[in-house]
């Protein structure tokens, strides 16, 4: 499989990111005055989506909108009070991060009916009306890791080695994406032997942990891991020091923490498959804000994944730096 060189997808993402914010500024408020966009976050604590939202917050405050965003806390009951309470306020636009796909629906009819347009930032919808669908592409994002942790396995000469995951809720279109994208590609290199899979509930470095602890205290002879998102990879890593397996135990995961470079680098990591949340929250901006100028923007945006390894770090965190985390250039 080949490679994208470093310097050159830096490049083209710098390009696709002015490209982006060029054209939604300037669009202005469809009325006299500041109306509200109101962003609704599936978990406002964790990094990802507290980014997704910096994305929202720059396009509505690069066109004259107000901004509130709202935290659902994993709840499918406290995500239709937001949207009854952006409805409330008269937002005129909703951005939502759905707590999952089959909660998504009611979401969007209940808008909807309010005549409120919505967009999508990740996680997708079983059905119902939007206005655009903004993801990663989980799969092709998550094979790629998983083609990092079956070529390090292999270089220790673990060509019958197992692995296991922790994953998001499979529930989501995204879960279900990035879990066979791992999958096949650990197949298609010739490791079939999956021993485990458990889904995350809270999310939280502490369950992961668990789940750690205890798929190690009942497959101690497994190889590899790999953990969906960006908190819980510390719980992970955390049991599997405490079991004295930092050389014998390979760990991967799917979204990155500020830290990631020095995981890496320390070899915690062997790769990571950096989503783009910023880019991600303003692109979900910016196709409301373009919608609600009487524009048609693409129902399905596509945005790539980073998969960054010891190797490529240092060139993709200029980058990453913005669309990763959110920072502002300097």
């Amino acid at each position: 499989m080949s490679t994208t060189n470093p310097s050159s997808l830096a490049s083209l993402l710098r390009y696709a990111l002015k490209a982006v914010f060029t054209a939604w500024l300037g669009l202005g408020p469809c009325s006299g005055h500041a109306a509200e966009l109101v962003y609704i976050t599936a978990k406002a604590d964790l990094p990802f989506w507290d980014t997704v939202g910096k994305g929202v917050k720059s396009v509505a405050d690069a066109n004259g909108y107000t901004f509130s965003e709202l935290d659902s806390r994993l709840s499918a009951d406290t995500q239709l009070s937001n949207v009854r309470q952006a409805i409330a306020r008269k937002a005129i636009g909703i951005v939502i991060s759905p707590t999952n796909s089959q909660s998504a629906e009611d979401a969007l009819q209940l808008a909807k009916r309010a005549n409120i347009p919505i967009a999508i930032a990740d996680i997708g919808t079983n059905g119902g009306d939007y206005v655009s669908f903004v993801k990663s592409d989980n799969y092709r994002g998550a094979y790629d890791v998983g083609v990092e942790l079956a070529s390090a396995m292999k270089a220790r000469g673990w060509n019958n080695g197992s692995y296991g995951m922790v994953t998001i809720e499979l529930t989501r279109k995204n879960g279900q994406d990035r879990t066979n994208g791992f999958r096949d590609a650990m197949k298609d290199a010739g490791f079939a032997a999956e021993t485990v899979l458990r889904q995350m509930k809270d999310y939280s470095a502490e369950e992961t942990y668990r789940y750690t602890k205890d798929i190690l205290a009942t497959h101690p002879k497994i190889r590899g891991f790999f953990i969906e998102t960006d908190q819980p990879v510390d719980g992970a890593a955390r049991a599997i020091k405490e079991a004295g397996k930092e050389t014998q135990i390979l760990l991967v995961s799917f979204d990155a923490m500020p830290a990631v470079a020095q995981l890496l680098k320390n070899d915690v990591l062997v790769a990571v498959g950096m989503q783009q949340p910023f880019l991600m929250g303003s692109s979900a901006a910016g196709a409301l804000v373009s919608y609600l100028h009487g524009h048609k923007p693409a129902k399905e945006i596509l945005v790539p994944i980073l998969v960054a390894t010891a190797r490529n770090v240092d060139n993709l965190m200029p980058v990453a730096a913005k669309t990763v985390f959110g920072k502002s250039a300097k």
